[in-house]
């Protein structure tokens, strides 16, 4: 089945913090609470930049070695037209392939010009990035788990191929969000139900950490407010939206 997430929902996930998506999936056990997310060694490096919601769009790239036809990082457009027809908006999943990723930076200030042109919020990969002021000021998201001066060899080797990146496995059309803490893969069948959920995990939240600072608090007490606002999480089976 093929689900379709409509701007409204977009916009409402857009509003939402990064943990508070993993939070509102957790509630839900549809999957392992160590997957679905990148690890600590990917980097947001604008992040004074909203979250961002996007579809991945995949590539793999080298850096290290000379590409086998062409010799600059930009000579590979063959792409562009093949996005034409893919849902917005955009998000580039980059998977760094060489044996030591980040020699060289695919995205910088003239391809995040390109990319954002193009229709993608942000860019994401393993290897390296570079121009981060630059980029962070047309508000362009980069994440990346290294930085580089240079574009080195940086050059495609294949588009729209699973990939992997801060260990987390992306396949094209995976709806992604991401902010200062990383990037979460979210499923498509609860994307529209995400808002609300999160909505209720956080009024969890809040009892507790009101009832922390209130002069009522208590330990015997705490284990009571948590008992009962574990209640107000709805992790009800999931209608798949339309």
């Amino acid at each position: 089945m093929i689900h379709i997430v409509g701007a409204e929902i977009l916009e409402a996930l857009r509003a939402l913090d990064t943990c508070s998506v993993a939070n509102a999936i957790e509630s839900l056990n549809l999957r392992l609470r160590n997957e679905g997310y990148t690890d600590p060694n990917l980097h947001c490096r604008t992040p004074q930049l909203p979250p961002m919601v996007g579809y991945a769009i995949t590539m793999r790239v080298r850096s290290s070695s000379v590409p086998m036809m062409g010799h600059d990082y930009i000579d590979r457009t063959d792409w562009w037209k093949q996005i034409d027809s893919l849902l917005l908006p955009h998000i580039m999943v980059i998977q760094d392939m060489d044996a030591h990723p980040g020699r060289g930076a695919y995205v910088g200030g003239v391809h995040a010009n390109i990319l954002k042109a193009l229709g993608f919020v942000g860019a994401v990969t393993n290897g390296a990035v570079r121009d981060l002021p630059a980029v962070e000021k047309i508000g362009f998201n980069l994440f990346s788990e290294h930085v580089s001066v240079s574009h080195g060899y940086a050059h495609i080797v294949d588009f729209g191929a699973p990939v992997e990146v801060g260990g987390l496995k992306v396949k094209p059309g995976d709806l992604l969000h991401g902010d200062q803490h990383g990037i979460v893969r979210i499923p498509m069948e609860i994307a529209a139900d995400l808002p609300g959920i999160a909505a209720s995990v956080r009024k969890r939240e809040k009892i507790i950490t009101t009832f922390c600072r209130s002069s009522d608090f208590s330990v015997a007490g705490l284990a009571q407010v948590i008992q009962h606002s574990s209640s107000l999480v709805d992790t009800r089976p999931v209608q798949s939206s339309q």
